[in-house]
């Protein structure tokens, strides 16, 4: 990675630490994950590897489908290394707390969880934190160490349902919030059609994937949740 040159400490936290920086000139981000000092060694090798392997697969996947992700430019798994494409913006969360939001943005939002979706791709930590408003106001989904491939109705489900129970907890007075964003992920497969087939089968309709996300509100409801 001797073409890397570091800038600063983006984020510290418990699984990785980012870092800006340039990789031949180019403005990038450095990802690097952390060991977990309560894991035996060997087997917290083992599931970094897998877990960045994972993540390193499905974002170049997405990459070349067009999906709004970050590119991926340089890889060490040995060092648990990951050089990207650095998006010039703001995490979701700071744009709602300052106010700079609109209903066009929201419906961004959820067009960009929708094209995840439509490759069969679940993100599995849909948080504000995890998506990045750019300076030219598109909405790019980052962090997909705990992404899957999927086909079952209940992953998409639980992908909008997190993301639902952090609007309603972290930004109550942004009136609407979710709706918005569910009309952005409906509308793409009302503009595009139902989802190709991707390996494995058919990714769900978003109708579909609404509909369960409707049904995991109301058993939680039910819970107490």
């Amino acid at each position: 990675m001797g073409a890397w040159i570091e800038g600063e400490m983006l984020h510290l936290g418990a699984e990785a630490e980012v870092t800006s920086g340039t990789w031949h000139g180019r403005p990038a981000v450095m990802k690097k994950r952390r060991p977990r000092g309560w894991r035996h060694p060997d087997l917290d090798s083992h599931l970094t590897k897998k877990r960045m392997t994972n993540e390193i697969k499905l974002t170049i996947l997405l990459a070349r489908k067009g999906a709004p992700v970050p590119a991926i430019w340089d890889v060490d798994i040995d060092e648990a290394k990951i050089i990207m494409e650095k998006i010039e913006g703001k995490p979701l969360i700071e744009i709602l707390r300052s106010n700079e939001h609109d209903e066009e943005l929201l419906i961004k939002v959820g067009r960009s969880i929708r094209e995840l979706h439509r490759n069969a791709v679940n993100h599995g930590d849909l948080s504000t934190n995890n998506i990045l408003i750019s300076d030219n106001r598109e909405a790019f989904l980052i962090d997909l160490g705990l992404a899957t491939r999927e086909y079952d109705l209940e992953g998409f489900g639980i992908d909008l349902h997190v993301l639902h129970e952090i609007l309603r907890a972290s930004h109550p007075d942004v009136k609407g919030a979710m709706d918005l964003v569910l009309k952005g992920y409906s509308q793409l497969d009302e503009e595009l059609g139902k989802p190709e087939a991707a390996p494995g089968g058919f990714p769900p309709d978003a109708e579909d994937v609404i509909k369960r996300l409707g049904q995991i509100m109301k058993r939680v409801r039910y819970h107490g949740g």
